[in-house]
Order: C-alpha cells, then sequence, then structure tokens
C-alpha cells in the first residue's frame, strides 16, 4: 500500500512542477494603465497588459513607483530600476510576484547589459 501511495504522489509531483522563483532585475516599466512589463538583460518579461485580465498573484507588492527613483513618460505613467523575486512561464510572461524592490535609476543606468527603455 505504501508503495501504491509513494508512486501517487510522486506522479502527482511530476504532473504540476514546482515553479522556482527566479530573481529579474531591470527596468520596470509602465506606459499606459493597465501596462507593466519588466526588461532584464535576457528578456522583456510581460506583468500584465491593458483588458488582458491577467494581473498576476502579488501585483500588489508593486507599491507607487512614482514616490521613489522614477522617469515620468507619460502624464503619471513611466518607469523603474527594480528588482524582483518572480515565477515565469520560462518563456516571456511573469505569472506570480513574490517580492519587489525600487532600485535607484543609475543601478540599471549603468548595466550595460540592458537596453535603455524607450
Amino acid at each position: 500500500m505504501k508503495t501504491i501511495a509513494f508512486a501517487a504522489a510522486l506522479s502527482s509531483a511530476l504532473a504540476f512542477p514546482a515553479h522556482a522563483a527566479e530573481t529579474r532585475c531591470g527596468w520596470l516599466q509602465n506606459p499606459t494603465p493597465a501596462n507593466w512589463w519588466l526588461a532584464d538583460a535576457e528578456n522583456t518579461w510581460t506583468i500584465m497588459t491593458q483588458g488582458g485580465g491577467d494581473e498576476p498573484e502579488g501585483m500588489d507588492l508593486i507599491p507607487d513607483i512614482s514616490e521613489h527613483d522614477y522617469v515620468k513618460t507619460n502624464g503619471n505613467y513611466g518607469y523603474a530600476c527594480a528588482c524582483m523575486s518572480v515565477e515565469t512561464d520560462g518563456k516571456e510572461r511573469i505569472t506570480r510576484i513574490l517580492s519587489f524592490r525600487q532600485l535607484a535609476l543609475a543601478k540599471c543606468r549603468n548595466d550595460q547589459a540592458l537596453k535603455f527603455p524607450g
């Protein structure tokens, strides 16, 4: 009986792979309402898009980025430098935000691996 229970637990674990937290640092961009993405050295990760109904769990961990080091580009919208602990789909989308830390703009400006937002 223990063998059956172990086999069931193992197959369940394989069917639902665990998502590992990834640290992603780069330009956090919010150019227009409900459009957010993070551009790091590897990729541009979509966080959410307007009308997409795809807000990831943990979005509430991102505070008002305009209260810290921030560039306004469009009314109340713009970009900042940030590091986030996230889960992704492995391709282009952030599926869950575990933590958020806004950094000085100079941190991203000085990182030659990052493309300047624009």
